[in-house]
């Protein structure tokens, strides 16, 4: 019946009906969830959270604010509960003892499977889940995001950044104000897309513009599309999504100079399963370029928030990045190139431990899994059954504000000279596993 209803949804546009029509619209689908939603918990089952909205369950309250709500039904209902986000359930393990349950049953917990129907939803990537060959080729093509291929990129990425800020600052006469997030969006999405799928050949500073535009529609609505609700209930995001598929197509990327051996290489697989002119080409540059910089954005933008935010730390960091240019005989100021190599970033303590602590007092990176068949997963606190076809989460971000792990976890940049020796033994998962889809 769900599907009979997705059909039936697909046959009409929206855009034809009056406000009466979409009232009486949504009353029937609102009326055909609660038909099909009838769920209730088995013996055996974690707690089970439905919230009061049909279908979407509680996904408006884990969006608003998602660590405080996990906090919440963590205090309720235990380390291990299952909650209804967007027409799946969702079965969250808190327990960090338990996170091995989860990432190492590879037989009956699979994410392959979880992230090829999440591309299909997303992207309209549709040929994954059909030809495992295509996707393990597209695996390999990562080899070109290690080692020396990484340093080629990085060469790339430097070069990118100097003609970024010098085309904006030696132009500028006098000092000009912007928001936050969109000064970081426009400069990390401008470097990203350059370095990765080259530059254009004819010049058009629209292009950029447009394309970072229609990507940021697109991500801001990214957490609806991938939770089961109808495309045509998000708006114009079908008609963004088309119209970035088409700008990365294959005709028009041709156009572009300076393509990077991981793109070059994805690219060459795409051409070997699909006819030069498919458009889901272009759907997977789309999901490989929003795995780029969906994470990186608001890393970037928090990691300047914060020290924004705290004076001492920005003079740290910038004593150390000094430190570093003078002792490789390189000098600060426009027309003077800098240098730095993966080795010398590496060597950035200050600057590696406040992107850690931005991450660590903003990320909420899931690790997720489909559950194959139906399986009983063992805990201290006692066993408990999760259904075939439901989804498993840890959430890492919960021991993030913990005092056994963090000393003083309130306090924003705690400790940023000395992030690593006072934390040896823990690690941030700072990227979820929705954002390295590109890699499976």
């Amino acid at each position: 019946m769900a599907g009979e209803v997705s059909a039936a949804m697909g046959r009409f546009s929206l855009e034809w009906l009056g406000l009466p029509g979409l009232a009486l619209a949504a009353a029937l689908l609102l009326l055909a969830l609660c038909l099909l939603d009838r769920r209730t918990r088995r013996p055996g089952e974690p707690p089970l959270i439905k919230g009061w909205l049909p279908y979407l369950g509680v996904v408006l309250k884990l969006r608003k604010d998602p660590l405080s709500f996990m906090k919440t039904l963590q205090k309720q209902h235990g380390d291990t509960f299952t909650v209804l986000l967007g027409g799946k359930y969702i079965t969250f393990i808190l327990d960090p003892f338990q996170y091995q349950l989860v990432i190492k049953n590879h037989k009956q917990l699979s994410f392959r499977l979880f992230s090829n129907k999440l591309l299909e939803k997303a992207f309209s990537i549709s040929q994954l889940q059909k030809n495992h060959d295509m996707n393990d080729e597209l695996h390999l093509c990562y080899q070109f995001l290690q080692g020396k291929s990484l340093d080629i990129l990085l060469e790339s990425m430097m070069q990118n950044l100097k003609q970024v800020f010098e085309s904006q600052l030696l132009k500028t006469t006098s000092w000009d104000t912007a928001q936050l997030y969109p000064f970081c969006s426009s400069i990390i999405f401008e470097i990203t897309f350059t370095t990765i799928y080259g530059k254009v050949l004819v010049c058009d500073n629209r292009f950029i513009s447009e394309l970072r535009d229609d990507f940021l529609k697109f991500d801001d609505k990214f957490a609806y599309l991938v939770s089961n609700i109808p495309i045509e209930l998000l708006g114009n995001v079908k008609s963004i999504r088309k119209k970035i598929i088409k700008c990365l197509s294959s005709e028009n990327l041709a156009k572009m100079q300076g393509w990077s051996e991981v793109f070059q290489s994805r690219q060459d697989v795409l051409e070997k399963y699909y006819v030069h002119e498919d458009l889901e080409i272009g759907a997977h540059h789309l999901g490989f370029l929003w795995a780029s910089v969906a994470n990186t954005i608001p890393t970037m933008f928090w990691a300047m928030y914060y020290l924004l935010r705290h004076p001492e730390a920005m003079a740290a960091v910038r004593d150390e990045i000094d430190r570093l240019l003078q002792s490789t005989g390189q000098k600060k100021g426009s027309g003077f190139p800098i240098h730095l190599t993966r080795e010398q970033l590496d060597s950035l303590i200050c600057l590696e431990s406040t992107i850690f602590e931005a991450l660590r007092l903003s990320s909420y990176s899931t690790t997720i899994r489909f559950v194959e068949e139906d399986l009983t997963l063992s805990a201290e606190t006692g066993d408990y059954c999760v259904r075939k076809g439901d989804l498993v989460a840890i959430f890492p971000p919960i021991l993030h504000g913990d005092p056994e792990i963090f000393e003083a976890p309130e306090l924003e940049l705690m400790n940023i000279k000395d992030w690593k020796l006072i934390h040896p033994g823990s690690s941030l998962n700072t990227t979820s596993d929705i954002h390295h889809l590109h890699a499976n």
